[in-house]
């Protein structure tokens, strides 16, 4: 049994698949952590939010897609 690892998401992405990863590792609606998000970044200023996404972005790999 390996250990639960975050990527982003292929199937679940609307930008590039990070907050779709999210919700598949914690296992909740990624609908829910994008609304959160928004809000978020929203009401602490629109700048930080999108930096640390930007930042995710390029630091979260992606998931190697297995050969079926």
């Amino acid at each position: 049994m390996g250990m639960k690892r975050l990527y982003k998401s292929h199937e679940n992405k609307v930008f590039c698949g990070v907050i779709g990863g999210l919700g598949e590792y914690f296992g909740v609606d990624p609908v829910i952590l994008r609304v959160a998000y928004v809000l978020l970044t929203v009401f602490t200023g629109v700048m930080p939010g999108l930096i640390a996404y930007l930042v995710v972005c390029l630091v979260m790999p992606k998931k190697i897609r297995e050969m079926r």
